[in-house]
């Protein structure tokens, strides 16, 4: 799903700490189990069914580690208890736990899941699959649902039944350090176009004590989130049209594997990272590299942690006969089917992000624009920053004008899918392996789960 038809047009005529928990490799925590095996536990011991305030987990606040961020939660909830009688109590989860840990599913399996909480594409079908989440449609006005962009949903909904409202787009792409460009004689006129220049790029700014570019080397949802982009960019696809099919033993897969060895092999890319390929502040701010793979969310998190820090930002280079393509991640909020009061919990996520209110519609500019850097899911809030002229100069303008478009939304592969394609990529990234030969395990080991798969729709 391409966003370059309705959705582009409008955003480009008018001129975290999200990095270390952004490795979803803990997803992984309980990615050793099926999608089936999740779905039974789930299932079969529901939610929390004590009485009380209705339980939000995130990994924001109260007392997270953005003030902002954290800040826009209690303010959320308050605004909410102060005239509603189905009360909310907002519980932060360290990313560690929420994230990199299995807490999150692990209080599902045991009863205790959360009536409210906070998932990323990656983690859709887990829990669709497993019936916790509640359908919020019926809670949406139509005004409204026509108001969230169709390209941004279309992870997020089931035969046209939206069970995720998401909170902001995040979309990909490389920053740079000015001085590390001026040190190896170079300036924005040499920003690499192709996946050639960027390698040459790298090699020349690459030191003894700074690498030339970061990619995420650790294994995870995120690694897998962050490489997309270079199998679509030559036209390679997970799966066929109507996710019956494999079709990952492609050419755009072979060189998108061998793209990324390449960069290892040539001394490039370094093997392990400062808090995650995500983290812009622990490495391109701290000199560890000259040139990083990260999301929209850097923007905020080096003007809050490195505000003296100099960088420039550029859209991810395309491959020889190639077609530009990003990808886009953002956290959204659902309800707990099996929860305290699954209604009224549905209720709280369309009034928070989905309704047509003016105080619904300046929430999603606060945390798009304030809170944190990213793209709004919904035109109205677009419409409303860039009137605020919140993309009006820097990389936040560049973001929405060169780098957004083209996007696409991160799959929502389960587990018996990523696997595969997170080893595939560890081992020709790291281990040196054939890329053809690893190209075709792993679209056998899709084809043979997808051959026995009965869940939402994966595209």
């Amino acid at each position: 799903m391409d966003i370059d038809r309705p959705l582009l047009s409008e955003l480009t005529d008018t001129s975290i700490s999200r990095r270390g928990f952004l490795k979803r490799a803990g997803y992984g925590g309980m990615a050793a189990l099926g999608t089936t095996s999740i779905a039974a536990l789930m299932s079969s011991c529901g939610g929390s069914t004590s009485s009380g305030p209705m339980s939000f987990w995130q990994f924001y606040g109260p007392n997270g580690t953005v003030k902002s961020q954290s800040q826009w939660f209690v303010d959320l909830v308050n605004n909410w208890n102060k005239s509603e009688k189905a009360q909310i109590k907002l519980e932060y989860i360290p990313n560690t736990d929420y994230i990199s840990g299995s807490k999150l599913q692990t209080a599902f399996a045991s009863g205790q899941g959360p009536d409210i909480f906070i998932i990323s594409p990656g983690d859709f079908l887990r829990y669709y699959n497993g019936g916790v989440l509640q359908d919020l449609t019926l809670h949406i006005d139509k005004n409204a649902q026509s108001d969230l962009y169709p390209d941004v949903m279309s992870t997020r909904t089931i035969d046209g039944k939206i069970y995720a409202v998401p909170m902001e787009v995040e979309p990909m792409a490389f920053y740079y350090s000015i001085e590390a460009f001026e040190q190896a004689g170079l300036n924005e006129n040499d920003v690499p176009k192709t996946w050639d220049e960027l390698l040459e790029i790298g090699d020349k700014l690459k030191t003894n004590k700074r690498s030339g570019i970061i990619f995420e080397p650790t294994p995870g949802y995120y690694q897998n989130f962050t490489w997309y982009p270079f199998m679509w960019q030559g036209g390679g696809e997970v799966v066929d049209a109507g996710g019956k099919k494999s079709t990952f033993n492609s050419p755009a897969t072979i060189q998108a594997l061998q793209f990324w060895q390449d960069a290892v092999k040539r001394g490039i890319t370094p093997r392990t990272v400062v808090g995650g390929g995500g983290d812009t502040v622990a490495n391109l701010a701290a000199g560890r590299c000259a040139i990083q793979n990260a999301g929209i969310w850097g923007v905020s998190d080096l003007k809050n942690n490195a505000p003296k820090f100099k960088y420039g930002v550029f859209k991810l280079p395309i491959p020889t006969g190639g077609t530009y393509k990003t990808v886009l991640g953002g956290w959204a909020f659902v309800a707990n089917a099996k929860g305290k009061n699954p209604d009224e919990a549905a209720r709280f996520c369309a009034w928070a992000l989905a309704s047509m209110q003016p105080d619904s519609i300046q929430r999603g500019v606060d945390w798009i624009s304030k809170a944190k850097s990213d793209v709004g899911p919904r035109k109205s809030v677009m419409d409303q920053a860039t009137k605020d002229n919140a993309f009006a100069e820097g990389a936040l303008k560049t973001f929405k004008e060169e780098i957004f478009p083209g996007g696409r939304a991160e799959p929502r592969f389960p587990p018996e899918i990523y696997k595969p394609i997170s080893d595939a990529i560890q081992a020709c990234m790291l281990n040196g392996a054939d890329p053809r030969q690893e190209a075709e395990k792993a679209s056998k080991a899709i084809d043979t789960f997808l051959g026995s798969y009965k869940g939402g729709s994966i595209v």
